[in-house]
């Protein structure tokens, strides 16, 4: 007869090996395809024409990271928001589990296990914004970035494919957001540990020209400590409810 501790870590190694035969990252993303090329001095673009470098920011807490783009941006690269959303200046977006998200947390044991150690159904939250984004997130930490304006097809095509679509072709709406009177919308992929929050904005920085080692990413710090070096060179301009920089 096994003995109960011999198939508890028998168990334990089976669930490993069946999670990460799922993968860390999110699968079936579209493949970048953006092409570096002469880029024009800001100086000497022609009068009307957009700049050719678009300003984003990320976002964390202690545990959980985002991103804020500005939406029209976003529109004009090919991204399909929800029917109605409106036209916010900017917009806020996180990946998670559906449950967390639509319950406002996890209220019960078996919930959270659910939710961390089996593949459970996800959702992208979607926020609008209209004010600077250090109003509108105060006590998050926050960072920016230039890039490529044209970086944004390939970032509108991973947001695009990380939500299920209805007939019309949008994004089917799962609920209301966490916060900020925006939307969940039902993501076509699956959330458990290793795969969590901070691997999807791993792979949103991927998009944007960045390199992100997920296995290191899985926490808010992971992600933040590799955003901050180079290629990636994210700048940190809040640290949290106003707190000026300290030691780290």
């Amino acid at each position: 007869m096994e003995h109960p501790r011999f198939s508890g870590k028998l168990a334990a190694l089976g669930l490993a090996a069946a999670l990460s035969s799922c993968g860390i990252r999110l699968p079936d993303t579209p493949t970048v395809t953006y092409r570096e090329h002469v880029r024009t001095p800001l100086a000497s673009v022609a009068k009307g024409q957009p700049d050719p470098d678009v300003l984003v920011w990320l976002i964390a807490d202690d545990f959980h990271t985002g991103m804020v783009f500005p939406y029209d941006w976003l529109l004009a690269s090919g991204f399909i928001p929800p029917a109605g959303f409106g036209q916010p200046k900017y917009v806020t977006l996180s990946w998670g589990n559906r449950t967390a998200y639509v319950e406002k947390g996890l209220h019960s044991p078996w919930k959270f296990f659910c939710a961390l150690f089996t593949p459970s159904p996800s959702v992208m939250e979607l926020i609008p914004a209209n004010w600077n984004v250090a109003e509108v997130c105060p006590n998050q930490r926050i960072w920016r970035k230039l890039v490529a304006r044209d970086r944004g097809k390939d970032l509108a095509a991973f947001l695009n494919d990380c939500s299920t679509h209805g007939a019309d072709g949008r994004p089917i709406i799962a609920g209301t957001s966490s916060w900020g009177g925006g939307v969940l919308l039902e993501s076509r992929h699956h959330y458990f540990v290793p795969r969590v929050c901070n691997i999807w904005t791993g792979q949103v920085i991927e998009s944007l020209g960045g390199e992100i080692q997920p296995w290191f990413a899985m926490t808010a710090d992971g992600l933040i400590r590799q955003a901050e070096k180079p290629p990636n060179d994210f700048e940190q301009i809040w640290w949290g409810g106003g707190l000026k920089p300290g030691p780290r």
